[in-house]
């Protein structure tokens, strides 16, 4: 006689587990080439504005006024009045390559450097690197192109700088927050909601003195172009992390989601950094 055998069988056991997800068809060899493609491509695209800087003078002396403002009391009067002094002129054709070199310095970290954890991280659903990159590299990005529109404020730039790094860190929080690989758990969109909140602020910023030139006729091309590629490529980020986050169709592969940052990491930087370095081009007007 058979002793009767206690707890599950192994036949409930494998019915009750939950189900193991097929093997992403973007593997660890892929998306380390899309890495480095990324970044020699990141990478070649800063050393040619690099070198048209010191190539080309108008390009070198292209540069824009920051100044610090703050109250004087005014004796006299027994009032205060606003002041400001110039703190530096910020060189625009010098400064806008390096957040192409800071996304690529990210790319050749992850294939040369840390592609272990790289890997062990996207098996997790969360790529660390990438969100503090975006951090330093778009903060970079939206503060030069701040200035392009006419913000030379220094407190308000400093201001951008936060609340583009915060929006970022808040994507970092979202990775944190919620895992993919588990289907029965709700999606926490809290930090992501929070991000937005944070991101919209320098589009404000940027608005206000787009806003504030009234003469909108006379207001050169690229100009436009900056504004409506920024509008673009800023908002596409937020939709590839609701797709990814909503698990829709390839999307459900976080994998997939990575391989569209990579992509769209390229394709808006690379944009907007020739829409940026462009208008050095224009009469300095200082």
């Amino acid at each position: 006689m058979i002793p009767a055998t206690t707890g599950s069988s192994p036949l409930l056991d494998v019915e009750s587990a939950s189900p193991v997800p097929p093997p992403s068809p973007y593997t660890d060899a892929y998306l380390f080439k899309m890495n480095k493609i990324g970044g020699f491509l990141h990478f070649a695209q800063a050393t040619l504005m690099i070198a048209t800087y010191f190539s080309v003078d108008s390009v070198k002396d292209f540069t824009r006024p920051i100044y610090n403002s703050y109250l004087v009391y005014d004796e006299d009067t027994q009032n205060f009045s606003q002041n400001s002094r110039k703190v530096f002129d910020a060189p625009i054709g010098l400064i806008t390559p390096f957040f192409l070199y800071l996304s690529a310095i990210a790319h050749f970290l992850i294939v040369y450097y840390q592609p272990a954890s790289y890997i062990a991280g996207l098996d997790r659903n969360i790529n660390k690197t990438r969100w503090w990159e975006y951090a330093l590299s778009s903060s970079l990005m939206i503060v030069m192109i701040a200035i392009l529109f006419g913000v030379w404020d220094l407190g308000n730039l400093v201001a951008i700088t936060g609340c583009n790094i915060s929006m970022n860190l808040f994507g970092l929080l979202m990775e944190q927050a919620n895992d993919l690989s588990d289907k029965s758990r709700p999606v926490d969109w809290t930090a992501f909601l929070v991000g937005c909140f944070a991101g919209v602020v320098p589009w404000v910023n940027v608005l206000l003195a787009f806003l504030g030139a009234g003469d909108f006729a006379n207001i050169p091309t690229f100009v436009y172009g900056i504004l409506v590629g920024y509008f673009i490529f800023f908002n596409t980020f937020p939709v590839n992390m609701i797709l990814q986050y909503a698990r829709v169709g390839k999307w459900a592969d976080y994998r997939y989601g990575e391989l569209c940052y990579i992509w769209l990491s390229l394709l808006s930087k690379s944009l907007l950094a020739w829409l940026v370095f462009g208008g050095t081009f224009q009469p300095n007007g200082n």
